[in-house]
């Protein structure tokens, strides 16, 4: 655990959340994969890839977000508890509340309601103009 190149704040948070879980390195099954997509030569020549396996659960990770191996070696154990506490815990990932709150705002309202807030937005409108000093003209 000791060789991954972020913060040991990081680290030690990671390690209390496998050790939440009962989850131990000895039980998790690690390969290099070579990788592909962007990241040049490097990426295409190296096993940077991590295929993370926890064959107790089931659960398979497959982590490819940088072009090092040791920070890919992080990402995917992070990415496994994430896994584990969902499965186990029942928790719904931080991301998926993001996606679906982003869904919700960026959803279109129906006609019916477009229509109540324009006609709620002119009302509003004329009782300010009623709260104005009356003019010449309408005297």
């Amino acid at each position: 655990m000791n060789d991954f190149p972020v913060s040991l704040k990081k680290r030690e948070e990671l390690q209390t959340r496998m050790n939440r879980l009962g989850l131990k390195e000895d039980n998790l099954v690690e390969k290099f994969i070579r990788g592909s997509g962007a990241g040049g030569q490097k990426i295409n020549k190296t096993s940077v890839v991590v295929y993370l396996s926890h064959p107790a659960s089931g659960i398979n990770v497959r982590c490819q977000e940088g072009r090092s191996q040791a920070l890919n070696r992080y990402f995917a154990r992070r990415m496994l508890v994430e896994k584990l506490e969902e499965k186990l815990l029942g928790l719904k990932r931080e991301k998926d509340r993001l996606k679906s709150k982003i869904r919700r705002q960026k959803k279109r309202r129906s006609r019916r309601a477009q229509e109540k807030i324009l006609s709620d937005k002119k009302y509003s409108g004329f009782k300010k103009k009623l709260r104005s000093k009356p003019t010449e003209k309408d005297l």
